[in-house]
């Protein structure tokens, strides 16, 4: 959004609310793709699991812009963000038990190499096509599993922040709950003492000090 240097209060807001109309349709559009996607292929995990981060995004959006005004947990944008956290759970929650369901299958040796190995022997082919090691297939099930944990912990994270704001008795479940995830997903208890400290109920958190995700995954990456 760009901003006059001369612009008045009300142009500034003006454009603030068409820039989030804006982009509150775009994950309205993208938000219809992934259910088409799942539509089409019912085991699609990834769809859903993209589905329920940009469900949890636009959630977060529109907390933000609900902050703009006074926030009470009976109003329309309060309620609007509740529902699409619920949205962005139950997402996450389909994704997961689709993605364990296939790896039980995998691990059960019920795989697509296995199915057609015969007919690749046949044809010469067995060669050119390899199946992962079970080294390999451990440490991407490590990989994904830690990345969906990661995403989930994150979103029930800011849910907690959320309830709280509201005042709904529910906020310290939903924040334990995502420090299990996170544990899951491997933080360390630093991590997880760090971001216990920055929550907004914490009365010693520091103003503008709250939970950076990113910051977390990018000390996981190096």
């Amino acid at each position: 959004i760009f901003f006059p240097e001369d612009g008045t209060r009300e142009t500034i807001l003006e454009k603030v609310e068409a820039g989030f109309e804006w982009t509150k349709n775009e994950y309205n559009k993208a938000a219809e793709k992934y259910e088409e996607a799942v539509k089409i292929k019912a085991d699609f995990y990834e769809a859903l699991l993209a589905l329920g981060q940009q469900q949890f995004e636009q959630a977060k959006l529109c907390w933000y812009h609900a902050l703009s005004g006074k926030i009470d947990v009976e109003s329309e944008a309060s309620q609007d963000v509740l529902k699409l956290y619920n949205k962005a759970e139950e997402s996450m929650e389909k994704g997961m038990q689709i993605w364990e369901e296939m790896e039980e299958r995998r691990l059960n040796g019920i795989s697509s190499f296995d199915k057609h190995k015969e007919l690749l022997q046949k044809l010469g082919l067995d060669g050119v096509f390899s199946e992962a090691t079970d080294e390999e297939n451990a440490e991407q099930t490590a990989n994904m599993s830690s990345q969906i944990n990661l995403l989930w912990g994150s979103l029930l994270y800011e849910r907690s922040i959320v309830e709280y704001k509201l005042g709904l008795a529910t906020w310290d479940e939903c924040l334990e709950v995502a420090v299990e995830k996170f544990e899951l997903a491997g933080a360390s208890a630093t991590d997880v003492a760090v971001m216990m400290k920055n929550h907004c109920s914490n009365e010693n958190a520091l103003e503008g000090m709250g939970f950076k995700i990113d910051e977390i995954v990018q000390a996981w990456n190096e």
